[in-house]
């Protein structure tokens, strides 16, 4: 029997109010109502594409911007609109409901990994994109691994561009337990890729609607972006014949087995869910009939356990799956109340974490702001723990990309901007003057910046420039601690993460700070390791203090990493031990600047910021600090020179060491018949080819071994019937496979040009995507080579 269906449309608030912004404008909302959240990828996988569709569903904007035109909101700087690429994170606050998001769009490039670390410092989820073309790439490792770094303990997944040919569902959540990204993925979701039964039968690539396995409920959009929703039946019977689909369509066989299995896995976290659905009459019907309310407590406390990864799809250029992925990220995503510590509360002494610092040029310098304990207020002073210094607030903004609200202040919980300070860095912990005493005012873990990989001469045009090229690099370094700034040998040095970040880095002192200057030419960071000779384990440093002699005893042991230790990131690859055998903090994290520990992590860092050898910053080296003596009234500032002193006496004792260079993971796609000129190319400048094969795995080195498929619903290929279709084609008899994928590491002092030589290789048709492989010790002839090249031979 032929029924008749009402689809249910979801209106935007844009088509009531087309003049009016819905903006969270007032920094007043029940704390358990803030969703902290980044939107975090690999390159190009449309974060800042989903940014817009987000202002746009909110009604934040008329129209959602493009990434091609260069009309979006959230990639506000010239040179992030000219490339087509997010270079900073930028934040805003989205009204959603009941909730409201302090939304971070972070880059995706490697060479902004900074900004990537700052966001996951000060979120409590995030929202991860994967292409669903391509599966998890490198880059999505490496901010998934980010993530884990600090701990931020939500996620969601969104398997975007499902409109694109080649698009696979089933794929993408394959290659998630491929990379172990997490080893109980669980789609909430499942895509209509057409309502027409006969486009599935051409393959024709796309996306027009999503079935939402928890509400049980239909979504279909138009092609303008509009979006209705309508209630799915809840026998087996009815949902064969209520005529929501065609009575032949694809996606009806598996809709029941999906909300069965979704359901079992979940009870499987959850003893109130396994009860419930022990209690249900048998059948499969019975599992259609469970109510949303019933489902969603255990979803969201499975969820904030890390017991699950929720994943949703959809397509953020045609704003399909939008609402559900800002439903989802309000029900689900942990609040500051679920991850608060016990000093955290809005009735405690106030506590910040600048977590990000910019500069305009009419408003100054601007700190991004996390308020972990207490409420921030305007004209208020606060002590900057990190460096003892005090600062004062004159304004505190909500900043929406490029434009800013001014409010009187921020509660427990918000993210926003203030301004007035002036000595503030990234990952300095801000308390209340007043309360400035407790005991409870620890300092907040910071953020560590990555290791530089590569640096360029400064050269300014006159002698007049000198001072205004010094006081712009210091300022920049200021915005982007991943920029460090030294003088070698007269020289001015700028060192970055890449080809990429030294570019922007000189356009940002052209336009932004307007000094006169010449970059030389890029050249790769490298660094040294200890020397193999014997030193004599001087522990004692001698010197004056208001005219008496001093002796300064500080015990350590020196030595290379082993093979089987990891070095830390806040020492740039070594490994600084306490006395208590912990890792010692960075010089700048301790609370009290005035701890003895804290000026010998000061020192210690001095004297491995510059070998005496070469000059190279020092790496992989393991030292131990087990004890010092210090005479009374001394002032505990000493020990920064004697520590610095010992350890440099000890690494020239040592002699020379080997020297480390930096390589990268190359990810190349071509036609087969252009590989062998690419492979021996890679060969000729010292590069490793890995694997020839399509799966982006083996771009570790290292054997991974996959996450089971066993007791998790894996949707058939069939439903993403472009990818079933190019599958066919590519893996039948007959056919030759006419794309190969390449995987590589190699020396990035040799990939510099590797754009232009890779276009000429494979005939304009190559591409490549690379990423960070850490630093690998290089052979006698190499050695010698970059020691000439740094005039060290």
């Amino acid at each position: 029997m032929l029924r008749r269906v009402f689809w249910l449309p979801v209106r935007d608030c844009q088509l009531k109010f087309l003049d009016k912004r819905f903006l969270a404008t007032e920094a007043r909302h029940e704390t358990s109502l803030i969703r902290n959240m980044a939107l975090v990828a690999h390159i190009d996988s449309g974060k800042t594409t989903l940014t817009e569709s987000i202002l746009h569903k909110s009604a934040y904007l008329v129209s959602p911007g493009s990434v091609d035109t260069g009309s979006t909101t959230t990639d506000f700087l010239p040179a992030e609109r000219e490339r087509g690429i997010t270079i900073q994170s930028a934040s805003i606050p989205v009204k959603w409901g009941k909730w409201t998001f302090n939304l971070i769009d972070t880059p995706g490039h490697a060479d902004f990994g900074m900004e990537v670390e700052s966001a996951s410092r000060v979120v409590d989820g995030a929202v991860v994109l994967i292409d669903s073309v391509e599966g998890v790439e490198a880059q999505t490792k490496g901010v998934w691994r980010q993530l884990d770094r600090y701990g931020v303990p939500t996620r969601l997944m969104f398997l975007n561009k499902l409109d694109r040919p080649g698009a696979s569902f089933r794929s993408s959540l394959v290659s998630l337990l491929t990379h172990r990204l997490h080893p109980n993925p669980m789609a909430l979701v499942l895509p209509i890729a057409s309502f027409h039964t006969e486009d599935y039968m051409r393959a024709e690539p796309g996306i027009q609607g999503l079935v939402d396995l928890v509400k049980w409920e239909i979504w279909k959009w138009t092609e303008d972006g509009h979006s209705a929703i309508q209630s799915l039946p809840r026998t087996v019977e009815e949902l064969e014949t209520s005529g929501v689909l065609p009575a032949n369509h694809p996606i009806i066989p598996h809709l029941v087995a999906a909300r069965t299995t979704l359901l079992e896995n979940l009870s499987m976290y959850s003893d109130g869910l396994m009860e419930h659905l022990l209690a249900l009459p048998p059948g499969p019907s019975s599992y259609l009939d469970i109510e949303t309310s019933a489902i969603m407590p255990h979803l969201r406390k499975a969820t904030l356990r890390n017991e699950i990864l929720p994943v949703l799809c959809g397509s953020a250029m045609k704003s399909i799956g939008t609402e559900l992925v800002m439903n989802y990220v309000g029900e689900l995503l942990a609040s500051p109340m679920d991850v608060r510590l016990d000093a955290e509360s809005a009735d405690k002494p106030l506590r910040l974490l600048a977590w990000k610092v910019s500069w305009d040029k009419r408003k100054g310098w601007m700190t991004f702001v996390r308020v972990y304990s207490g409420t921030l207020k305007r004209q208020s002073s606060v002590l900057n723990v990190t460096s003892g210094q005090k600062e004062k607030i004159s304004k505190v903004l909500l900043l929406y990309a490029a434009e800013a609200q001014e409010v009187e202040s921020l509660p427990y919980g918000s993210v926003g901007v203030i301004l007035g300070l002036k000595f503030t860095r990234t990952g300095d912990t801000l308390v209340d003057v007043r309360r400035s005493s407790d005991s409870s005012q620890t300092s907040l873990r910071g953020v560590a910046p990555p290791p530089a990989v590569m640096s360029a001469s400064v050269i300014p045009k006159s002698h007049s420039d000198l001072d205004p090229v010094q006081e712009a690099l210091h300022a920049l370094s200021r915005t982007d601690p991943s920029v460090r700034v030294d003088m070698q040998e007269g020289q001015l040095l700028v060192h970055g993460l890449g080809a990429l970040h030294l570019e922007i880095v000189e356009g940002r002192l052209r336009d932004e700070w307007d000094v006169n200057f010449e970059l030389g030419s890029r050249r790769v960071s490298y660094r040294e390791s200890l020397g193999p000779g014997l030193s004599s384990n001087i522990n004692n440093w001698a010197t004056e203090v208001a005219g008496k002699p001093v002796t300064i005893k500080i015990s350590m042991t020196v030595e290379p990493l082993a093979d089987n230790e990891q070095g830390d990131a806040v020492w740039d690859g070594n490994l600084v031990l306490c006395p208590n055998g912990k890792p010692l903090l960075s010089p700048d994290a301790f609370q009290n600047q005035l701890d003895p520990m804290a000026n010998i992590a000061r020192g210690l860092s001095s004297s491995l910021s510059n070998s005496p050898h070469t000059s190279l910053p020092l790496s992989h080296i393991k030292i131990h600090v087990t004890d010092y003596d210090l005479p009374r009234d001394i002032p505990t500032s000493i020990l920064a020179g004697a520590s610095s002193s010992i350890l440099r006496t000890r690494i020239r004792e040592a002699g020379m060491g080997p020297v480390l260079e930096p390589f990268i993971k190359l990810k190349i796609s071509l036609h087969e018949d252009t590989m062998g000129k690419v492979v021996k190319d890679l060969t000729e400048n010292g590069g490793e080819v890995l694997d020839l094969a399509s799966d982006a795995s083996a771009m570790d080195g290292d054997e991974v071994i996959a996450y089971s498929m066993d007791g998790l619903y894996i949707p058939p290929e069939e439903l993403s019937p472009s990818s079933a279709a190019s599958t066919s084609s590519k893996f039948s008899n007959g056919t030759p496979r006419l794309k190969r994928t390449i995987h590589a590491v190699a020396p990035l002092s040799r990939m510099l040009d590797y754009s232009t030589r890779l276009r000429a290789l494979s005939g304009g048709h190559g591409l490549f995507d690379l990423s960070n492989a850490g630093f690998r010790q290089v052979s006698e002839a190499r050695r010698s080579e970059i020691l000439r090249e740094i005039g060290r031979a």
